[in-house]
């Protein structure tokens, strides 16, 4: 047998792996609720330092965020908020029907009744929140939990685990809706209502083409936001690319 070595002490996980995690979700939170915009920059010194920890966790996040496609890690200048560009939109949006089919197949197979009322008590809460107002952070969050509980139910960890990568990025992309258009407001319960409706029925065929009709509408409103803000962005700049 080759040289003897301590399995355990090979095998242990180092200390700051729970921490590099928590900061992840903290920093995500953060991107997410726009405290750190599109191009900021991330340092990692000043980061650890308002965390109270060293370097080392706060860097195992920023590799994680990396990975979820919200930040982007140049050498030597640092991490960045990532600007997502319309590549990004449309690469999002084709693998996320890809994949969207697949769920809406498992969860038929595989959801419970406490599944489809999961899923309705998060329409219900999105047709609430219409009446009073909803807000683009509101309605991102709600959509991402109704097709969070798809994917759950299906029961395919690796499916599950694709959509979590995703998921970070779909969120940035649907803060980029108009929540304040009455064609949104009309369309964002109605849609999600009638797929539950056809997943309740087991019409598998039924359900997949209300999805895939839900997420070309979704991807044509973000669209026509990112590039009337692109436009925007445009002209809010000097000759010399600096903002005015």
């Amino acid at each position: 047998m080759g040289q003897a070595f301590d399995l355990s002490a090979a095998l242990i996980l180092p200390e700051s792996r729970g921490l590099g995690v928590d900061i992840a979700e903290r920093l995500r939170a953060a991107i997410l609720n726009g405290l750190f915009g599109p191009g900021e920059r991330l340092p990692e010194e000043q980061l650890a330092k308002a965390m109270g920890v060293s370097r080392g966790p706060v860097r195992e996040a920023l590799v994680k965020l990396e990975r979820e496609g919200l930040i982007v890690i140049r050498r030597n200048r640092g991490a960045f908020v990532a600007r997502l560009a319309r590549e990004d939109l449309d690469e999002v949006y084709t693998l996320r029907v890809a994949i969207e089919r697949l769920a809406v197949q498992r969860f038929i197979a595989n959801a419970t009744d406490a599944d489809f009322n999961n899923l309705q008590g998060v329409v219900n809460r999105i047709e609430e929140l219409i009446r009073r107002g909803i807000t683009e952070q509101d309605a991102a969050e709600l959509d991402l939990q109704f097709h969070d509980i798809i994917y759950l139910a299906g029961k395919h960890r690796r499916l599950y685990d694709i959509w979590a990568t995703l998921k970070p990025q779909i969120h940035v992309l649907l803060l980029n809706r108009n929540v304040a258009d009455d064609d949104f407001r009309d369309m964002v319960v109605s849609s999600h209502q009638v797929i539950l409706d056809a997943m309740r029925n087991r019409d598998e065929e039924l359900a997949i083409e209300l999805t895939m009709d839900h997420l070309l509408g979704s991807y044509s409103r973000v669209r026509e936001s990112h590039t009337a803000r692109a436009i925007a962005d445009r002209h809010s700049l000097s000759p010399d690319g600096v903002a005015t």
